[in-house]
């Protein structure tokens, strides 16, 4: 009996983030992406979030590579978790490759990891499987799909893609190879699917350069830009214009100077001549002169656009007479922040430009024609929309059907499906384990009843009671202190003193000779409810004496 393909989605599936895809035959596994989430509201202090990769850890052994179609933190975030179970040969082109190392570098990763870079139409091996890369565009350099040459057939994985005509670093999208593959005969695609609720086609990139002109045209002091700090093409344009203008720039944000540290020296930003100035120097020059380019562009608490709205910046404050312009869209999840961030620069005097401006800001997705164009091009047997939520991946599934692909042939796969492929057709076969790791600080975990604390303090609040006990005879010596965080009541005193009397009274007439913190729980937590409504979090302290 011949082996079968298994596609194993990870994550990104019925979400806008943490991407990964395991691709594996026999005994060879091959990853494509390992990306973050941004955290939503219901997931206090947490940093972000990455796929489950308890499968990855059960399959150690037979993971041969890690594939990256390009360099955004949705596509290549979870990284350094993925290589602490896994060391295997990391695949992408120069500047995802590039990017990665400065994060890898932080987690005392660079030295061991071994790169394999690969251009357009480059072929790499990974056992009995081959993997073709051909250029897509997006909203960043170095983006690739990727076509799975295996013994059941070709499995096409668009990455992130759109259809520009008039791309900035003049790299069309591949539509020989996409052509030739559809005349090979492509046994799945996997297609993005994030604007496939949007008609028509997604606008070029080089919309935003003219927007951005014309602000900076107009504008009669300094000019604040900040968008992903990994769109290149954006940043280019931003370099462009202020050497149109005779205009200087300044990067801040540990983010921003990455990007443009490492695009510049790849080959991949050409920055004009005198043109990129230090930060530290910018009272050298009028306030008309200076463009001044910086991360934050998702409301980020420690981004550097979050701290110059709220007066937090040491050397640079915002005011009267300045442009802040936000070229990109927030991030499912991060709406709240974004719009605290924009508020306090309105509060500041500045003029600020958003995403109700339009051409601000363009989609790297593209949009229902082109989603429609790219199944056209490789008329795939099987189809699957990933990278998106629910509403898209359906949305994605009606446009192909309306293209005369059977309903039995499109997968609307969940995170964790187990797609079989072979000679013979595909199936869902089963499921493994996944769903989101928390990302907190520098610690990993499941963080269910974590959340659940956070989010009742946050709610609720905390009290903690301290009962002094003799240790002998296990007798209260003391009246209970009670230390209330969060938790409201109109006469905070009497409500004090009156939970003192009914904690005792409970432990007098308990009918065991010990001192029980679930006795004390659950006493607090019942005459607390009672009167608030609230279930604060209870913290019961045993002092013994």
């Amino acid at each position: 009996m011949s082996e079968k393909l298994k596609l194993i989605p990870l994550g990104g599936l019925g979400e806008i983030g943490k991407n990964m895809l395991v691709v594996e035959y026999g005994e060879v596994i091959a990853i494509i992406d390992t990306g973050l989430m941004f955290p939503t509201d219901e997931m206090p202090g947490v940093d972000y979030v990455i796929p489950d990769i308890s499968y990855i850890e059960a399959n150690k052994n037979k993971v041969k590579g890690i594939i990256l179609t390009h360099c955004h933190e949705d596509h290549v975030g979870a990284l350094p978790y993925v290589l602490k179970t896994v060391r295997v040969p990391i695949i992408g082109t120069r500047l995802t490759l590039g990017m990665i190392m400065s994060r890898l570098k932080d987690f005392g990763l660079s030295n061991d990891v071994k790169l394999v870079e690969v251009q357009e139409r480059s072929r790499i091996g990974i056992g009995p499987l081959s993997f073709d890369f051909f250029v897509v565009n997006h909203s960043v350099p170095g983006n690739l799909g990727v076509a799975i040459r295996s013994p059941v057939g070709i499995i096409v994985h668009t990455g992130d893609f759109k259809f520009d005509y008039t791309p900035i670093d003049g790299k069309y999208t591949d539509f020989s190879t996409l052509a030739s593959l559809g005349e090979e005969g492509v046994k799945f695609l996997l297609s993005d699917s994030t604007n496939a609720e949007r008609p028509g086609y997604t606008p070029s990139e080089r919309i935003v350069g003219d927007t951005l002109d014309s602000i900076v045209r107009g504008a009669t002091g300094r000019v604040f830009i900040t968008t992903f700090a990994s769109n290149v093409h954006r940043i280019q344009q931003v370099f462009n214009i202020a050497y149109k203008y005779k205009r200087f720039v300044a990067v801040i944000g540990k983010s921003m100077n990455n990007t443009v540290s490492v695009a510049s020296r790849l080959g991949y930003l050409d920055i004009p001549p005198n043109t990129l100035i230090k930060d530290q120097s910018l009272s050298n020059f009028k306030k008309n002169q200076l463009i001044i380019l910086t991360s934050g562009s998702q409301g980020e608490p420690m981004s550097a656009l979050t701290r110059l709205a709220f007066q937090e910046y040491k050397s640079i404050t915002i005011g009267s007479g300045d442009t802040v312009v936000i070229a990109a869209t927030p991030v499912p999840g991060n709406e709240k922040m974004v719009a605290r961030t924009i508020n306090a620069l309105f509060s500041r005097g500045a003029e600020v430009i958003y995403t109700t401006t339009p051409g601000v800001h363009v989609s790297g997705h593209g949009s229902m024609e082109e989603l429609k164009l790219m199944y056209t091009l490789l008329r795939p047997e099987y189809f699957v929309p990933v990278h998106g939520e629910i509403r898209h991946q359906v949305a994605h599934s009606k446009i192909i059907s309306s293209l005369g692909l059977s309903e039995d042939h499109i997968f609307r796969l969940k995170n964790g499906d187990i797609l079989e492929i072979d000679q013979d057709g595909a199936r869902v076969s089963g499921q493994i384990q996944s769903g989101m790791t928390m990302v907190d600080g520098l610690e990993l975990g499941e963080g269910g009843v974590v959340l659940r604390d956070r989010q009742r303090l946050a709610q609720d609040g905390i009290v903690v009671l301290v009962v002094t006990i003799d240790k002998e005879n296990e007798e209260i010596v003391s009246i209970p202190e009670v230390i209330m965080r969060g938790v409201t009541y109109k006469d905070e005193d009497s409500f004090v003193e009156e939970l003192k009397t009914e904690i005792l009274r409970a432990l007098v007439t308990s009918h065991t000779p010990v001192v029980s913190n679930d006795i004390i729980r659950d006493v607090v937590g019942r005459f607390i409810y009672e009167r608030t409504r609230r279930r604060p979090v209870i913290i019961p302290v045993l002092v013994e004496v």
